[in-house]
């Protein structure tokens, strides 16, 4: 009898256990099948990683007008809006420059201004030469009546002689008017030939001068736009002189201080956009075949913690993995190799609200989860 009680109380706690394992294993089934359904209908739907760092298209500042630094406004990790003055260089040359510039730009308009009088000038020295002309003809014409004269007068005469009425000074007389009168032919057909020639060189001037000022008035001449020209570069390296935020964000890497000689293109700070900053996720290739452009992102920082969340978009994937684009990409055909799940970066545009409210720095860590559902 004491005997059969331990084996009934035996068998009655390893039904119990068998049951307590049956329903752990039960819990465990409904378990696993309820985190299936639950990765099936969500969490399949989404890709994550914590390969992201925040980067932002950092803006250099350079010098674009040469000189020393005469001011500095800003300091490392200050704020700055687009257009703030950040330094000024010496501007003492580059006013000087644009003085010359204005100088050579009223002398422009003054010398072409004077081709448009010229060619006045040189119109009415055209008349007067067509004048000279038209009076040489005449003096031709003249002289061509004397010279018919004289001759018709020499002929009636030489007729004459043999009657003995014509005495041989009368010839003379005659024969010399005609001599006279041939040399005054000669010397208006000279004066007229001088005339034309004078006439053919105020053509010639008159031309030059309307090719000068033709087609354009004194502000569109090409002589007073290159002049002009001239001016807007100088005005526009003293307006340089003013080195200007070109965007707004955090002043970063100043290096150039007051009293520095700098040239053109001299790196002096760095402007990091921080309102305009983007993720780049760097996800594994497995991960990617169904992320597409424009899907939307849910992504925490390592700054603020999980409890502030930032929204987003894909923009796109890159060209290559990181591999590929490193400084030294790795050689697979070598024979040496070790296959390595590559990862990709997924550029990702943050919510310009969100960056407003909660700012983030370039290098920052981030979690990034893209809803490939959509």
């Amino acid at each position: 009898m004491s005997d059969q009680q331990p084996a009934a109380s035996q068998a009655a706690a390893n039904n119990k256990r068998r049951r307590q394992l049956t329903l752990l294993a039960g819990a465990v089934a409904i378990g696993i099948v309820g985190y299936g359904a639950y990765w099936l209908a969500f969490e399949s739907h989404y890709v994550e990683t914590d390969d992201a760092y925040v980067g932002a298209e950092t803006a250099q500042v350079t010098a674009l007008s040469p000189g020393p630094v005469a001011k500095i406004f800003v300091v490392e990790t200050q704020a700055v809006k687009a257009g703030d003055p950040l330094v000024i260089i010496d501007d003492a040359d580059a006013r000087i420059a644009v003085a010359q510039a204005e100088a050579a730009l009223g002398q422009a308009e003054r010398k072409v201004k004077g081709y448009f009088a010229n060619d006045t000038a040189l119109g009415g020295q055209f008349e007067a030469r067509q004048a000279d002309v038209a009076r040489a003809d005449a003096q031709i014409t003249a002289a061509k009546s004397d010279v018919e004269r004289a001759r018709v007068d020499l002929s009636r005469r030489q007729a004459l002689v043999g009657e003995g009425a014509v005495s041989g000074d009368e010839l003379t007389t005659a024969q010399n008017r005609l001599a006279n009168a041939q040399a005054a032919l000669n010397a208006a057909q000279a004066v007229r030939a001088q005339a034309l020639a004078s006439r053919d060189a105020a053509i010639g001037s008159r031309e030059a001068n309307t090719v000068l000022i033709s087609g354009a008035s004194v502000t569109e001449n090409p002589e007073v736009k290159a002049a002009q020209a001239r001016l807007d570069a100088a005005r526009l390296t003293l307006a340089r002189t003013v080195v200007r935020a070109p965007t707004d964000g955090i002043v970063a890497r100043k290096s150039v201080q007051v009293g520095q000689q700098v040239a053109i293109g001299a790196p002096m700070m760095s402007v990091v956009p921080t309102t305009q900053a983007y993720v780049d996720a760097n996800f594994k290739e497995v991960q990617l075949d169904k992320v597409v452009p424009g899907q939307p992102v849910v992504l925490t920082s390592d700054l603020y913690g999980g409890g502030v969340k930032f929204h987003g978009k894909v923009r796109g994937l890159a060209g290559g993995t990181g591999s590929a684009f490193s400084l030294i990409p790795a050689q697979n055909a070598s024979g040496n190799w070790i296959k390595v799940v590559q990862r990709v970066p997924v550029r990702i545009i943050l919510d310009p609200a969100d960056l407003a409210k909660h700012p983030l720095r370039v290098g920052l860590s981030m979690k990034a989860k893209i809803d490939v559902a959509k």
